[in-house]
Order: structure tokens, then C-alpha cells, then sequence
């Protein structure tokens, strides 16, 4: 191809396009089909890796794609499940409503290294530093696909997409045309093997949506609905690690959450330029655990605002994300001898701008910026009331000729938080031997910043040791003490230096093949750990054994050496500890067999990781995961399989080492199978979610997850 035609062909391309970033565009045309029948392979187009619209095999990140035929047909309950077989996510869910996953490393109780946006608003709660999954406004069958990048995404995206970005893209109203209900009603069995028994649970979540346009210049949508679920049973008995600690019983939690959204579109005459504007409310209750144990949240909910103008390639994105919610401490009891109680407001403004060009033939340069403002008051965090955040973005993608491209971009983040600006820099080498097949070599620096409660908290919580762990005459004898619980202003960004070797290819018009090689090195990881013991010179109140004691309790300080940790401790704080290197391998294939039938594969491995310091401190990944499964839809008939394997893991991220332990690995097969009546207008499904019915735990600390049979009735009039 001439560089006259290719920059020809991407003037056309920028010129077309009306949401950049807001919404993926339809696909390129295919070979011409049969009349009335669809294509059996439709290639994909993403916006997420480089706020731009390119093909899936082009995109200089690697990436994963959840389409609206799985969003349509799969059995999860919610939208954390959906990425369940995506290769290099680890998922784990702690109770009804508590999910948390992170790319190509392990995750936590709060995982703090994914960005989740919708259409490019951010659903990352700064305050915590983490994706509250629940708290997304609109229906799944208001979608039209999801982004995965798998691997860091600072240089376009700025702070918190040190991992991975996982964005949202819904269909606009015309595209949603007409009324839809769904009604979902199930059980679920709640009597674990090694945990309470609590008969069978129940679920219920209705939904409806309604989207026209009124005219060719404007269109509209509204949407609403619920979900609720009892608790789940919570494991029983010692908890796995040797050490006899036994679970502690605290009164769990089922969810309830209420979701409404609307959007209006305005397309200008000869479409000069297009206008968005939406906002709503979405909510949830239910337990939340922390790094200080469970907590028990009443009356969150967050409600948002955004508009986002796109003229040509230029857009501009305004949002607004105001969040409120109690939360009381299950197992954190204050000085007081009541739980700790934490009230938090926050308020959230962005704005953002960003643009495209083309020049010389050979280069599509993307640009722009965005600037944050936080508001922040939290009862457990009184110092910090505000934050401000801004950062500007440059990539070149640059063809060479027709076999080499190169992406190089950058981005500079300036935070309040941060004593200097930090740069995230991307490059990647993409060799084409062929238009469908893609060799990428990349280099990739990304960050987080610390969230507010990493650098303000402040508060104190009752500790326990049972006497008998040091004088067996004492057994059973319970010694409450005091342990403050400290946030930490001196702390500095977590970052993350990612090299990868990676290859796309689309086979035979048919299938999407991936593999992908990476190392990555983490520097400053933020812990939350121990930094202080009680010593024989300052004893805790009320100490009813000789002081000594304190010096000789495990792990025993080294002679002339000072020790903060092991003991009996007195302070927990967050710390940037150190380096921990991480790499690993994946694997995938995504096809069609015929058009009404689609089967996909993946596999991931992910090594041991290894930090510069006590491997104790960290989480401790699944090596080995595998996927396979199937989606069919044709005529009358719908239906999906999934098979999903996961390795043993290890977690240390709750309270102290008495509470760590692994997690046994586990098989989990979901499926569902549905029909359609009058002219597609009703559609009757039955879902399963574990239908081996195992006792599945994906966290040391989380609940145990049972068989769920779930019923869906959707109707579309």
C-alpha cells in the first residue's frame, strides 16, 4: 500500500468515526454473505488500547473481548463473573456481593491495580482504591461488547491501570430501539461441607429498558432494575494454615441492589457533531472485606453524570461521580468496644479532552488530558479531604510500510499525593507478515497512586491472643489489646515495568488464535503490614504476664538488631515494601465452527512471584488456569458452557498471619440452555453456576460458593 492510500484511507477512517472513545464502531465489512443470513465471522474493532479505533489484531495491548452474544448468554449473576475466562484474570469473590479481580498477578480483598470505566467514565473508587463491580448502572443487555487489556495501560489511561482496563461500551439508544424486561429468579444451595449450613438460598433481580428516537437528531433511553441474594454459608472450623485459628462467626450478609440510568443522544444536521448526555444511580448493601476484616455496608450508592461532545475525531468528556454509604467493622472492634463505624462521602469531577490527527502519510497521532478533582470525608481518614489530579497523553501510531508499525506514546500524571510527576512511557513494535496476523514486542511503565486511605487512615482496633499459645496452663484464657491501624503520607507510587512478546492472528476468516510471554517487574508495592511490637520496655495495658514475655514471643528478634515485626504487634501501616517480579505465559483461541455455534480455549500460567522481601507478605497467584466452553444461538435455541480450572493460591491479605492460608484448586461448570417464542419476543432460560455443586472458595477468607440455578424470562416488545 502506497503512503498516499494509507493516509488516505486513515483521514477517511478518523473522519467517520463520531465516538472515538466512547463506543467501539461496527466491525469492517466482511466477504458478502448469503441474504438475510450473518457472516460466521465477524472481526473485531476496539477503542480501549489506544483511545482509538483500530482492529483487534492491530492493537498494541494485548487484549480480550467480551461480545454481546456471551453477555446474552452467559449464567453469571453478575458482571465480575463475565471475566471468569478471560485468560491472566484472577477473579475472587468473598461473599454475594464482593468481587475483585486483577491482570497477570494476584488479586485481594481489594484489588487496587484494574481501571473499570463505562463509555470512559471511571467506576474506580479513589477513596479505597478499588472497583466496587456492583455499583455499575445499566442492564447487561444494554451492552454492546467489553474491552479487556490485559497488562499495563498508564501511558493512555494515566493512574490505577498498572494491571489491566476493563471498559464498558453500551449501545446507544438507537441501537437499544424498543422495550425489553428481564426477570431472573433463583436458588442456591447454602449447606457447605466445611462451613455453616443454611438450607437453600434464594435470588431475585428484574430489569427493564426502553430506548426510542424521537427524530433523526435525537434519541433517548431509560432503563432501571434490582438484584438481591441472601448470604452465602461461611467456611467453619480451623482455618487451613496450622496454626488452630479458628474462622471467626460474625452475622453475614446477603446484597440489594437497586440500578437506574438514562441517556439522551443528539446527532447534529449532516453530522457535524454528536452530544451525549446521561446519568443515574446505582446501589448496593452487603459485606466488604478489608485488610481489617469484614465490614457490613448499608445505603451505599453512587450517582453520576456525564456529557461527552465528539465533532469529528476531537471529543470532549465531562463526568461527575458522587458516592455515600456506612459500612460497620464485623471483627474490627474500636477502643470503645464497639464495631468501628466508617461513613464516607466522596465527590468526583473530570473533565477530559482528546483529539486525532494524521500527517506525512505514515503517522495517526492521538493527544489530550484530563483534569480530576476529589472531595473527600471519611470518618476513618479525617486528615484527607481533598486530591487533585491531571495528566496530558501523546501516541504516534507510525506504519512504517506494510509489514512493520510501531505505537510509541506517553503520558505525564501529576498528583497531589505524589511528590513529583510520574512518567508512564509505551512503545511497541507490531510486525505484520500478513494483514491478519500481528507479532507485537512491547515495553509498557504504568502506576498507581496511593488511594486516600493508604495515605490518612487513622484508627484502632481490639486485638485478641489466646494465653494458651504461650503457657498451656493458660489456655483458653483471651487477652484483649489495643493495635493502631495508620495510614502513611510518605508514601510514593506503585509501578510497574512490563516487557511482552505477543501474537494475534485471525485464521481462515474464522478464529482469533493469542499468545502472549510477559515479565514484569512491581517497585514500591504498597502493604498494608505490621511496623511496630509491643516490647518488654512499653508493655500493653494491662499485660498479665512478666514483660520479658513480649521479647521472646515468635518470630524472636535478633540480639542487637530492632524488631517491628512478629510478636505481639502494636501498629499495622501501609509501606512501599519493595520489588516483586512476576511473569507468565497465555494462551487462546476464539472462533466460529458455524454460524450459529462459537468454542473457545485458553490457558494461563502464571509463576511464583518473587519479591525482594518476605514472600509471606504477598499473595500467592494460581500457576495454572484453563477455560474451554461453547456458545450456540440459532433460531429457537440458545445456550452456553463454560469449564474453568483454577490452581491452588495463597492468601495473607486479612488481619495477621493467623487469619493467611491457601486455597484448595477447583473445577467450576457453568451452562445454560434457553428458547425463544413469539417471533423472538420471549426468551425462556435456566442457568447454572456450579453445577458440580463443589464447595468453592477463591479466598482463604471468603465465603464458600454453592450450585446456583438460576430461571430468566426476557421480553421484547
Amino acid at each position: 500500500m502506497s503512503a498516499r492510500r494509507l493516509a488516505v484511507c486513515l483521514t477517511l477512517a478518523l473522519a467517520s468515526s463520531t465516538a472515538v472513545f466512547a463506543q467501539a464502531p461496527t466491525p469492517p465489512a466482511q466477504p458478502p454473505a448469503k441474504p438475510d443470513e450473518p457472516p460466521i465471522y465477524e472481526e473485531q474493532v476496539v477503542v480501549t488500547a489506544s483511545k482509538l479505533e483500530q482492529q483487534l489484531v492491530n492493537a498494541p495491548a494485548t487484549m480480550t473481548v467480551v461480545t454481546q452474544d456471551v453477555i446474552a448468554s452467559t449464567p453469571a449473576t453478575n458482571y465480575a463473573e463475565l471475566f471468569r475466562s478471560v485468560p491472566g484474570v484472577n477473579l475472587s469473590q468473598t461473599s454475594a456481593r464482593d468481587f475483585n479481580l486483577t491482570m497477570r498477578s494476584a488479586t485481594s480483598t481489594l484489588a487496587t491495580s484494574t481501571l473499570a470505566l463505562l463509555d470512559g467514565r471511571s467506576l474506580y473508587l479513589d477513596f479505597f482504591g478499588f472497583v466496587a463491580w456492583d455499583l455499575l448502572p445499566v442492564n447487561p443487555n444494554e451492552l454492546k461488547q467489553i474491552e479487556v487489556i490485559r497488562g499495563p495501560a498508564s501511558a493512555v489511561w494515566g493512574a490505577n491501570a498498572m494491571n489491566g482496563v476493563v471498559n464498558f461500551i453500551s449501545k446507544t439508544p438507537r441501537e437499544l430501539a424498543g422495550t425489553s424486561a428481564t426477570v431472573t429468579f433463583g436458588t442456591f444451595d447454602g449447606d457447605a461441607g466445611n462451613g455453616e449450613k443454611l438450607g437453600t438460598g434464594s435470588m431475585f433481580g428484574i430489569n427493564a429498558t426502553h430506548a426510542a428516537a424521537i427524530n433523526d437528531r435525537w434519541a433517548y433511553k431509560v432503563s432501571g432494575g434490582g438484584y438481591t441474594s441472601d448470604a452465602f454459608p461461611r467456611p467453619a472450623g480451623a482455618i487451613p494454615n496450622g496454626t488452630g485459628t479458628q474462622y471467626p462467626s460474625f452475622a453475614n450478609q446477603g446484597t440489594t441492589q437497586p440500578k437506574f440510568d438514562t441517556r439522551v443522544d443528539y446527532d447534529a444536521p449532516d453530522g457535524k457533531y454528536k452530544l451525549t448526555m446521561a446519568g443515574g444511580y446505582s446501589g448496593t448493601d452487603g459485606i466488604i472485606h478489608t485488610g481489617i476484616g469484614p465490614f457490613d455496608m448499608t445505603g451505599v450508592g453512587v450517582t453520576y453524570g456525564t456529557m461527552r461532545y465528539t465533532r469529528n475525531a476531537f471529543k470532549l468528556n465531562l463526568f461527575t461521580n458522587i458516592l455515600s454509604g456506612d459500612a460497620k467493622g464485623l471483627l474490627s472492634i474500636g477502643l470503645d468496644g464497639k464495631p468501628i463505624l466508617f461513613k464516607f462521602d466522596t465527590k468526583t469531577y473530570d473533565l477530559e479532552v482528546g483529539n486525532i490527527n494524521t500527517f506525512g502519510g505514515r503517522h495517526v497521532l492521538s493527544y489530550g488530558g484530563n483534569v480530576r478533582f476529589n472531595v473527600f470525608d471519611l470518618s476513618i481518614a479525617p486528615r484527607g479531604d481533598n486530591r487533585t489530579e491531571m495528566g496530558a497523553y501523546v501516541q504516534d501510531e507510525i506504519f512504517l510500510n506494510d509489514l512493520i508499525r510501531v505505537s510509541l506514546g506517553a503520558r505525564f500524571d501529576k498528583y497531589d499525593n505524589i511528590a513529583d510527576p510520574v512518567f508512564s512511557p509505551r512503545v511497541a513494535l507490531i510486525l505484520k507478515p500478513a494483514p491478519d496476523h500481528a507479532v507485537r514486542l512491547s515495553f509498557n511503565k504504568a502506576f498507581r497512586s496511593p488511594s486516600l486511605i493508604n495515605n490518612y487512615l487513622e484508627t484502632a482496633i481490639v486485638n485478641q491472643l489466646n494465653l494458651g499459645a504461650i503457657n498451656p496452663a493458660l489456655n483458653g484464657v483471651i487477652y484483649n489489646f489495643p493495635v493502631l491501624a495508620n495510614g502513611n503520607e510518605a508514601l510514593t507510587e506503585e509501578s510497574t515495568e512490563s516487557f511482552e512478546a505477543a501474537y494475534t492472528g485471525i485464521i481462515k476468516n474464522r478464529a482469533t488464535v493469542s499468545a502472549a510471554m510477559y515479565f514484569t517487574t512491581n517497585r514500591d508495592e504498597i502493604f498494608f503490614t505490621q511496623v511496630a511490637r509491643y516490647r518488654a520496655a512499653t508493655p500493653p495495658r494491662g499485660w498479665p504476664l512478666p514483660p520479658a514475655v513480649l521479647e521472646v514471643l515468635p518470630p524472636a528478634c535478633v540480639p542487637g538488631k530492632q524488631c517491628t515485626t512478629g510478636g505481639l504487634p502494636s501498629e499495622f501501616s501501609y509501606r512501599n515494601l519493595g520489588t516483586v517480579k512476576n511473569k507468565g505465559i497465555e494462551l487462546g483461541i476464539d472462533g466460529a465452527v458455524t454460524r450459529a455455534l462459537n468454542l473457545f480455549a485458553n490457558y494461563s500460567y502464571q509463576a511464583e512471584p518473587e519479591p525482594d522481601f518476605a514472600l509471606s507478605e504477598v499473595n500467592l497467584p494460581p500457576q495454572n488456569r484453563f477455560n474451554t466452553g461453547m456458545n450456540y444461538s440459532e433460531g429457537r435455541y440458545l445456550g452456553n458452557l463454560s469449564i474453568s480450572y483454577v490452581g491452588e493460591a495463597y492468601w495473607q491479605d486479612v488481619l495477621d498471619a493467623r487469619f493467611a492460608g491457601p486455597t484448595e484448586a477447583y473445577m467450576q461448570i457453568n451452562g445454560a440452555f434457553g428458547m425463544k417464542f413469539s417471533k423472538d419476543k420471549i426468551a425462556a432460560t435456566i442457568k447454572g453456576i456450579n453445577l458440580t455443586n463443589r464447595d468453592i472458595q477463591s479466598h482463604v477468607f471468603g465465603d464458600i460458593l454453592k450450585r446456583q440455578i438460576i430461571g430468566e424470562l426476557r421480553f421484547n416488545f
